[in-house]
């Protein structure tokens, strides 16, 4: 079809504007192709603009289009958006740029090692392409879903998160991120505190700022969150909610400590607060990684927890189902504001989703995930400890797609930190040296204690492509290091 195309291209000189081209059959016969790839390639040229197909008459070719000046005047703009919430305690800033670095696609021949998602020959392509097939042929996959989501798929989330969780507890939502919107906008109003894992995922951040509210940092170190300093939080701040990764947290990989998880509950439920628990990544658990502990929704009676999960870091950044888990009159809130915000996840992407866990292709794909993650995992940690030593990795995890590494605290025989400033230009020169990196800064809620960054090991083509992307940063490390 691409040839075809292009041939048609190269040879639309020959017709004056609005000319009729061959005929269908006619270019049939002369390109010796089917009547499905003319088609095709006609569509191609009509989505460019350069023809225009009318039904029963032919392909014509398109007139050219007389550009349009832009006269307006957008200054008017400054002021009004600089007067929208003027008045607000915290002002609604939307800064999308630590999340964007995670989804960008880098230039060309560069190496990514700043992807959030797992790269396409780790993602189970055949088996969503199938199940998206069989989807679309089941009875009534077109139409209006239940607005909470299907039922099936509401117990199978259920299932996932065991305990008590029902079905009747659920709701199907638009992936983690939507997901977390609708937490945040439930259970905080503008202008209130809402506790945060620091450091954390930069998207949970923009999204807390782009509703008003003020992220406050509470430190993790290699058991997760530290008990003490949530409960000085929530007095200090009178937070109704605390945001956290119990399980391979975002960036640091660590898994809150047994004996620090019903402290956690605790301490929240005393403060008469929420635990939003994103439980991003439990499906990218490594094949070393043991049992892993149940959700923290699964040992909360009380109402505690509103749970957050999704299928997208598993398949595909386009796969975006997830679930909300809730007990409590709060579950009608957190129903009420997804509804007016996105309706209801599309239902045929529901159904493929259902055909998808429910097939064996499943199983097979978080085996076989689990075992190249850590064989990736294990490629990039020796590859670091043996050509950048001078990187601090102080916890390698067991699951998830990252190592979060901390730069020297000095460069260049000084004695000054490096700090974000080094972040910049370290990120600067990796890229000219051919590696996207993803910075340490965006990580933070308030000023970080030291330079770090973070480095994917799924988001590359395999083993190979991770020894030269470490080679290259080696190089940009000597440049600014």
């Amino acid at each position: 079809m691409a040839e075809l195309a292009e041939q048609l291209r190269k040879e639309l000189d020959r017709y004056s504007p609005g000319g009729k081209l061959p005929s269908s059959r006619a270019l049939v016969e002369r390109y010796r192709v089917s009547p499905v790839t003319v088609s095709r390639a006609l569509g191609q040229l009509a989505a460019e603009g350069l023809v225009v197909t009318r039904p029963g008459a032919g392909a014509f070719r398109a007139r050219p289009r007389t550009p349009l000046t832009a006269v307006g005047d957008t200054s008017w703009q400054e002021v009004a958006l600089s007067a929208d919430g003027a008045g607000d305690v915290v002002p609604r800033t939307v800064d999308a740029s630590g999340v964007t670095i995670c989804l960008a696609t880098p230039p060309p021949g560069v190496i990514e090692f700043n992807g959030g998602y797992p790269h396409p020959t780790l993602q189970p392509e055949k088996a969503m392409a199938a199940a998206l097939s069989r989807a679309g042929r089941r009875p009534g996959a077109w139409g209006r879903p239940p607005l909470e989501g299907l039922p099936e798929l509401r117990e199978w989330f259920a299932r996932e998160i065991g305990g008590t969780v029902t079905a009747a507890e659920v709701l199907i939502a638009a992936g983690g991120q939507s997901a977390l919107t609708t937490a945040l906008r439930a259970l905080t109003p503008p202008g209130a505190p809402v506790l945060v894992e620091s450091p954390t995922y930069p998207g949970m951040l923009a999204i807390a700022r782009a509703a008003g509210l003020r992220p406050v940092p509470v430190p993790v170190d290699a058991g997760g969150v530290k008990p003490a300093l949530l409960a000085d939080a929530f007095r200090a701040t009178g937070a109704r909610v605390f945001v956290c990764q119990p399980l391979f947290q975002n960036p640091t990989g660590t898994v809150l400590a047994p004996e620090r998880r019903p402290e956690v509950l605790r301490i929240a439920r005393e403060a008469g607060a929420f635990v939003v628990e994103d439980d991003y990544v439990r499906r990218l658990a490594h094949e070393d990684a043991g049992p892993l502990p149940r959700p923290l929704a699964a040992d909360d009676p009380d109402g505690v927890v509103v749970h957050v999960s999704s299928l997208t870091k598993a398949t595909s950044p386009s796969f975006r189902v997830g679930a909300l888990a809730a007990r409590g009159p709060v579950l009608e809130r957190l129903r009420a504001i997804q509804i007016v915000d996105t309706f209801f996840v599309p239902r045929p992407l529901q159904e493929a989703a259902l055909e998808l866990v429910g097939s064996p292709a499943w199983p097979r794909h978080l085996r076989a995930l689990s075992a190249e993650l850590r064989s990736r995992r294990d490629a990039m940690t020796a590859c670091l400890r043996l050509h950048l030593p001078e990187l601090s990795l102080p916890h390698i995890p067991s699951g998830g797609y990252h190592l979060w590494l901390r730069l020297p605290d000095g460069t260049g025989g000084t004695s000054q930190a490096f700090g974000s400033g080094g972040e910049s230009a370290l990120t600067s020169a990796a890229l000219r040296a051919g590696v996207a990196i993803t910075p340490g800064r965006p990580y933070f809620s308030a000023e970080p204690p030291a330079g770090h960054m973070r480095l994917s090991f799924a988001a590359v083509a395999g083993e190979q492509e991770i020894t030269e992307g470490v080679r290259r940063l080696r190089a940009a490390c000597d440049e600014v290091l």
